[in-house]
Formats: structure tokens, sequence, C-alpha cells
């Protein structure tokens, strides 16, 4: 595949994850420490074992190792950022807003990293990220329409770790694999999860916590897909343009609408989210938006 479907592809299991996600932490998991233990846990693993099968290239110099665990533990932030909004606000407000950070992977990487784009191309930059902070806006229960406010500046933080995650991992992606890469993030989101959240409380309330066996079965499954598309987003930065490619990801926004208003319409009770018709007709015209601006960079 080109680095342009395997972005898209990536950001489309990635909306799944962050839809589970918020499931998770919403109605299952007590709260959010509780839900970073098991997750350390299984990412813990997938370290080890890519950490056997895909050692570090030789005369990997120290330096390049360095800006690795730095964009292993930026993206680590971002995450945990993400994952504690996820639990207080709902989850199609925030995954756009945090998804607008490719305007500044796009003025961050054309000085830093010598990349290069046409004026089309930064105009479909603009449109995915208007589009997707266009998302973010919603209705009060007064029928008026609101901003996230103060919430947007938590996410905006979150955007530029994910930023600067992108830029460092294209960075080190010249000297290693995407599999390298892939193992060292896992392993500073594991160390950090479980320093977090290792705690003897919190194993007290995985073991009484209600419907355990189901709640872990879908936490596991969810956890099988976020490798996937980790190990996707990374390889499509190796391959692609890393200003271009977060563009590409950032479109999760238009997947995590879709599944939410599939949920909706089949299981109702999934996710806390009842969209009326003028904010569901304003995220349709954002999705398009994003749609355009990811057609204009296929065509360019």
């Amino acid at each position: 595949m080109s680095w342009i479907h395997t972005a898209l592809l990536s950001a489309a299991i990635i909306g799944a994850v962050n839809i589970i996600d918020s499931h998770l932490l919403s109605k299952r998991m007590p709260g959010l420490r509780g839900f970073l233990l098991p997750v350390g846990i299984i990412s813990l693993t997938y370290g080890l074992v890519l950490f056997y099968l895909f050692p570090l290239p030789e005369g990997t110099g120290v330096g390049t190792l360095l800006v690795a665990i730095a964009s292993g533990m930026l993206r680590t932030a971002g995450v945990i950022i993400i994952l504690y909004t996820l639990k207080r606000e709902e989850v199609s407000r925030v995954i756009p807003v945090v998804y607008t950070y490719p305007i500044l992977v796009a003025i961050i990487a054309v000085p830093l990293l010598g990349e290069s784009l046409y004026y089309l191309q930064w105009l479909a930059i603009i449109m995915v990220v208007a589009g997707a902070v266009t998302i973010s806006f919603r209705q009060s229960p007064s029928g008026s329409t609101t901003w996230l406010g103060k919430m947007f500046f938590l996410f905006f933080g979150s955007s530029l770790l994910l930023a600067m995650a992108d830029i460092t991992s294209k960075y080190v992606l010249a000297s290693i694999s995407f599999w390298n890469l892939y193992w060292l993030t896992a392993f500073c989101m594991s160390v950090t999860f479980l320093l977090v959240s290792m705690r003897p409380y919190i194993l007290k309330q995985l073991i009484n916590m209600k419907q355990r066996n189901s709640a872990i079965a879908l936490l596991t499954f969810n956890e099988l897909l976020a490798p996937v598309a980790i190990l996707l987003s990374l390889r499509s930065i190796e391959m692609g343009p890393v200003s271009l490619v977060s563009t590409i990801i950032s479109t999760r926004p238009v997947f995590v609408l879709t599944y939410a208003l599939i949920l909706n319409r089949v299981l109702p009770t999934f996710l806390e989210w009842q969209p009326g018709r003028r904010m569901l007709a304003l995220r349709l015209i954002a999705t398009a938006m994003i749609v355009s601006g990811i057609a204009i960079i296929h065509l360019t």
C-alpha cells in the first residue's frame, strides 16, 4: 500500500480504538488508572516480543536512541491527555480537536526536516484542520451552539505533543525501522502507565468491578487493534512526508463520527451521545471539508 492508504487505514482502526476507549472509560472501567494498568501490562508484553524479534540495527547511535525514547514519551503524554479527556468529554468532540495537530507538524517539518509543500497541499491541511475544529462545536441544552472553551487548550496541549512525536519519529526512522520505534514506544507507554497505576487499591478495584470478564475481554480486543494502527502510522511516516501523513491520520474524526452514528442506531447505550439535527448537519459539513482536503493531497 502507498503511504496515503496506510495512513487512512491507521486512522480507520484507531478511530474504532477511540470509540471503545470512550465506552470503557465512561461505562466499564473503575477510573483512568484502572484502565491504564491492564493496558500497561499488554503494551509491555508487545514491547518484549517485538524487542526480541526486531533488535536495533548494529551501530545505532546513542543520539538516535534518545530521540526515539523522547518520541515515545511525547506520544505517551499525548495519549494520556486524550484518555483523561475521554473520561470527561464525549468522544466525537475530543478526537476532532486533538487531531488538528497536522498544521503544527507542517509548520515544524518544513523548516526542520526540509519538507516542501505546494500551495494546494497547504490548502488541504487548512481544510482538514478547519473541518476537525468545526466538529468540536457542541449544542447546549438550551439549543445554542457552544465551543469547548477551557478544555480546548488541554486538547491543544495533546495536539502539540503528538505533533512533536511525529516529527521526532520521522527523524529516527531514517536510522531504525518502524518495528524498532514501535517497541521503544511500547516500553515508554507501559512503564509510564504502570508507574501511574500500579497501586494495591487499583488492583482491588479491578478484581471487584462488575462484569469484569467482559470488560477485560473488550479491552484486550481493543489493545489488539491499537498496535496495528500505531504500526501502520509509523510505517506511513517512514514512507511519506510527515506533514501530509499527519494530515491523513487526522481524518480519524470522520471515522469516529461514522462509528458513533452507527452505534447510536444499533447500540444506543454504548456511547453517551445524542446528536441533534443541527449539530449533525454541522458535523457532516465538517466531514466534507476533511474529505475534500484528503482528495487534494491524493491528487497532488
